[in-house]
This record gives C-alpha cells, sequence and structure tokens, in this order.
C-alpha cells in the first residue's frame, strides 16, 4: 500500500488536513532533451514527471526589451586560471586536460524564466490589509498539490476571462475546485513561446476570474501567458480610451483582497489533462523577494 504523508494546511482560520502519497525517484538514462521523466509509486507502479517550466537562456523573447536574463558562460579551459587560485603551487597542466570548471554568471530578476510570484508582487498588503508575505514565507504546502487545467486557448489575444468562463470550463470537464488545487491556464501563448510576439500573446485572468479561484480555496494558479493579467499592449489601449485604472493588473491586484500566488511562463501545458495530476512548484528562497525561480512540474499517474 502507498505510505499517505499527512499535510496540514490554515485556510481562513479552519485547519484542513490532506494526504500526499509518498514516492520515490527511479534512476534511468539521461536525456536532456526530453521533458517527460518516469516516477515510481513506492507501490512500484510509474508515474509520468512533465516539465512545465521554460528554460533560464540568452536572447529569447520571453520579456520585454531590457527585462531578459544574461548569462555568461565561462567553459573549462577559460575557468582554469580561477582552479589554480585555490590552491597555491598548482599548475595548469597538473589539472585532467587542463580544465577547471564549467561556470556561468548570471544577471536577471526574479521575474525572468519559470517563476512563482508572491503577493508581495502584487501589493504591499493582502486579505484586505494585512501584510503581504514575500516568497520566502510562501508555505511550501501550497507548492505541491492537486493540479487542474483550464484550457483557454481558444480566447484571442487580449482577452479578460471571466468567473463565467472560469465557471463553464470547469462544468466541460466535470470538475468541483478543492481547497489549495493548484489551478494552470493554458492560453494561446504557449504557443508562443520564444517567437517574438510571445508577450503580447494569449488571454489574461481578471479580478473577478481571479477572486472566483481564491474564493474557493486556490492559493496558487499559473499561466504559460508572460503575464497573469491580459498583455499590457491590449490593457493600454483600453485605458487609452476609458482611463479606468482598475483595469490595469486586475487579476494581480486581486491579491489585495485574498492573498495568493501565481506562475508564470510555465509550459508545455498541452501535456497535461485537464486534471489527474500533481502540480510542483517550489521557488528559489530569495529572502524578502517578490518571486523566486521554479522549475515547475506536473505528476500524473501512468
Amino acid at each position: 500500500m502507498t505510505e499517505l504523508v499527512p499535510a496540514i494546511h490554515v485556510l481562513n482560520d479552519k485547519t484542513v488536513k490532506t494526504w500526499i502519497p509518498g514516492t520515490r525517484l527511479v534512476p534511468r538514462p539521461a536525456k536532456p532533451e526530453l521533458d517527460v521523466g518516469i516516477m515510481e509509486e513506492n507501490t512500484g507502479m510509474p508515474r509520468k514527471v512533465i516539465d512545465i517550466s521554460v528554460p533560464l537562456e540568452n536572447d529569447v523573447a520571453a520579456d520585454p526589451p531590457g527585462y531578459g536574463p544574461k548569462i555568461d558562460y565561462l567553459n573549462h579551459q577559460a575557468t582554469a586560471a580561477d582552479m589554480l587560485k585555490f590552491f597555491p603551487g598548482l599548475k595548469k597542466e597538473d589539472l585532467p586536460d587542463g580544465e577547471g570548471w564549467g561556470f556561468e554568471w548570471v544577471r536577471l530578476s526574479t521575474h525572468c524564466t519559470t517563476h512563482l510570484d508572491a503577493p508581495y508582487h502584487f501589493a504591499s498588503t493582502m486579505d484586505h490589509g494585512k501584510r503581504a508575505i514575500t516568497i520566502d514565507e510562501v508555505p511550501l504546502d501550497w507548492c505541491f498539490q492537486a493540479g487542474v487545467k483550464l484550457d483557454f486557448r481558444r480566447f484571442p489575444d487580449g482577452y479578460v476571462a471571466t468567473a463565467k468562463d472560469v465557471e463553464a470550463e470547469l462544468k466541460r470537464i466535470e470538475h468541483k475546485l478543492s481547497p489549495f488545487e493548484i489551478v494552470v491556464v493554458n492560453t494561446a501563448a504557449g504557443a508562443a513561446y520564444g517567437r517574438p510576439d510571445y508577450v503580447a500573446k494569449g488571454c489574461g485572468m481578471g479580478r473577478e476570474a481571479t477572486l472566483y479561484l481564491l474564493e474557493r480555496g486556490v492559493r496558487v494558479t499559473g499561466t504559460d501567458g508572460w503575464s497573469w493579467d491580459a498583455p499590457f499592449i491590449y490593457t493600454m489601449q483600453k485605458y487609452a480610451e476609458t482611463h479606468d485604472a482598475s483595469l490595469i493588473w486586475e487579476g494581480h491586484r486581486a491579491g489585495r483582497e485574498i492573498g495568493y500566488c501565481h506562475i508564470e511562463k510555465l509550459h508545455n501545458l498541452e501535456a497535461l489533462p485537464s486534471k489527474g495530476f500533481m502540480v510542483s512548484c517550489f521557488p528559489v528562497k530569495v529572502r524578502g523577494g517578490s518571486a523566486g525561480w521554479t522549475r515547475a512540474v506536473a505528476i500524473i499517474d501512468a
């Protein structure tokens, strides 16, 4: 029998207990080009691990101009001199093949590549006035939960999804939300990753749609778009016409009312079923940060 590990959550001042099946990893030959791995339960039954993250890399149109990462790669020959500094008397010819170590210097924001946004990113407060938590304060049990996928690829770029859209999709996939489920949104942006128009692709999740999820206990959401909200180019046009500032970042700002996190720049969501999978999205622990990078994966019983 699979070992079940208890997880305790607090939701609206009420304690909720869930159970997570224990797992063990099964070694297999490394195949970097694949984004599907194999995992095995204690029972010996296989599971698929699907990579739903994008790479951290140079020169990909995954951010607005000026916001992308810069990686400097140093090969083994270039770093041999650095290794010698640590060991007085050591010569380059003493090293195997004269090699040092592979090494990279990286300049990036916490919002480059696939990342988890903390409530602090959205505003200084959450839950109607409480101090917004930073990424190092996000409860880790929020970050490993059952997943649900909403397929919104049919919506045009710039569309702002509503609560009715969410409700209709949940009805279509015959699912009732449970507290702490991680809801990921598959938009038209996913297929455009790496293209010059990626940042402007896909629909966004409006305030109403976001609160629909949060009011039902969801605390982590995600999108394969650059932003949880609609692309700025469309919001800019709406603001120019209406001068209604409440349209700007409305999905993010829902966190002022109910604190939550969302993952941005997910990928490969087309490979997931509508339900029946787990999501792991533990963030890097950036002290006081507004976000943390994550190697998000989905785990599916094979």
